[in-house]
């Protein structure tokens, strides 16, 4: 029943959370529910669990290479949140706490759900978790935003949805919907429905990722929202995304559709990192900076998965990495934020010195998050690089390396300007433990993935790799 308890306990939690009016009540329901959930999430590692409810929960090494993103990252978050609400009183704090837990909620059923009826209800529902803490400020410009959130998300979802459908009407044999059975009967599936269930599944889980042009919303979202939130949903909600998007690439590979499948990641994957790096040039917003280098990543997690063989491993191995990476650079721009008030760029000159452990961090992020060495982006982003040029795409890698050098230049102008920059303001407060822990255990992490990848992680990365019909280096 572990599996079930993933869902269930964060759920619990929310509600007791809810009920409870004083904030230290609220922080131990955020926080003993984060950890529980990461101590489940471990003992799958040392002992999997058998699929519950028919097979509609089941765990295999994609999800869990998903969920082992979702709940250390959640962790973390939780940890800054409770020094965040100390120095910060949104309204509805009690939401504030209760939507988080359910959003950890909805992200485990996505992550364990075999039944694409289910994890599309999962995905639906990480977008109604989010909304209000998106609204956190009520005014507005987070009211623009959050409407804007709501109106592409449904209508991507809703895309999505009709992808399910017509997966399912492709399926003649073995229970509806369901992933070993669709696996099991991929070449009896309908090509003509099953190529058409998958572009609306690229679609609508594309505009969940943020992949351009269907990215719009990310910007306005992530400049709105608390930079917390914007960490989740830049390193754990796209990477939920992805597993939606992958599940679909799993059938359509096992079906003989991949020379269909393949033309389409391509192009979504480079156009992304086409308008990355046209709109990240001259971006003077930090936390739009960091939406258009989410859409960057989501181009080559797309890319890599097209380009096939070593490439979806790399992808698989870039969805531990950029889940990482992007809740160190998102606490740490946090922190810088709530210290100048602003995440205007301009005015927020002189970090190093108005916030030097902060400041310190947002420069250790700048190169993880842009993929240098020694940091894990850098091996992920180097074997999707590997799969272009070595499966007979130079052009594509060509087109790889000139995109990311624009857009590291684009990146490291802006970010150094407010590192290095001439102080506009007096020395900032105090900048606090609980806001430093958890970025400071996520730059050790993807420093780690850059120097030495643990052996088990090596396995589960490469049985999800071979799942999805990619290989191993």
């Amino acid at each position: 029943m572990r599996l079930v308890a993933l869902v269930l306990l964060p759920l619990l939690a929310a509600a007791a959370a809810y009920a409870r009016r004083g904030a230290r009540p609220r922080s131990a329901w955020l926080l003993g529910a984060a950890a529980l959930h990461l101590g489940l999430v471990g003992s799958l590692w040392v002992r999997p669990a058998r699929a519950v409810l028919g097979g509609w929960l089941a765990v295999d090494p994609l999800g869990l290479v998903v969920l082992s993103v979702v709940s250390p990252l959640f962790l973390v978050v939780a940890v800054y949140a409770v020094g965040y609400l100390a120095t910060e009183s949104p309204r509805g704090g009690r939401a504030f706490v209760s939507c988080l837990l359910v959003f950890l909620a909805t992200t485990s059923l996505v992550c364990l759900s075999h039944h694409l009826a289910v994890l599309w209800v999962g995905m639906e529902a990480t977008t109604l978790a989010l909304a209000p803490l998106v609204y956190h400020r009520h005014d507005r410009r987070s009211l623009e935003a959050v409407w804007k959130y709501l109106v592409l998300s449904s209508v991507g979802i809703a895309l999505a949805l009709f992808g399910t459908f017509f997966l399912a009407a492709a399926q003649v044999q073995g229970r509806p919907l369901l992933i070993e059975d669709l696996l099991a009967g991929a070449r009896t599936l309908q090509p003509s429905l099953l190529r058409a269930g998958f572009v609306f599944l690229l679609v609508g889980f594309g505009t969940k990722m943020g992949l351009a042009p269907l990215h719009t919303w990310k910007p306005d979202t992530y400049g709105e929202a608390p930079s917390l939130v914007g960490g989740l949903m830049a390193g754990a909600l796209t990477s939920c995304a992805f597993l939606g998007l992958a599940r679909a690439a799993q059938v359509m590979a096992a079906a003989g559709q991949a020379g269909f499948m393949e033309p389409l990641l391509l192009g979504f994957g480079i156009f992304s990192l086409l308008v990355a790096a046209a709109f990240v040039i001259g971006q003077t917003d930090l936390k739009r900076l960091l939406a258009y280098s989410s859409v960057e990543h989501m181009g080559l997690l797309v890319l890599g998965l097209g380009l096939g063989g070593t490439g979806v491993w790399g992808s698989v191995l870039h969805v531990v990495n950029n889940g990482l990476t992007k809740g160190l650079t998102f606490l740490a721009v946090g922190n810088i934020v709530l210290a100048t008030g602003t995440s205007y760029a301009p005015a927020m000159r002189g970090v190093l010195r108005r916030v030097p452990f902060s400041g310190a961090l947002l420069l250790v992020a700048l190169f993880a998050v842009t993929g240098s060495p020694p940091f894990g982006l850098f091996v992920s982003e180097f074997t999707i690089l590997g799969a272009a040029i070595g499966g007979g795409h130079p052009w594509i890698g060509g087109a790889v390396v000139a995109l990311l050098a624009v857009i590291f230049i684009g990146m490291a102008r802006t970010i150094l300007e407010v590192l290095y920059g001439e102080a506009e303001g007096p020395p900032a407060a105090r900048e606090g433990p609980l806001r430093l822990a958890g970025p400071l255990a996520l730059a050790a992490a993807v420093l780690l993935l850059g120097l030495y990848l643990p052996g088990p992680l090596r396995e589960m990365l490469a049985r999800a790799s071979l799942s999805l019909g990619g290989a191993v280096p």
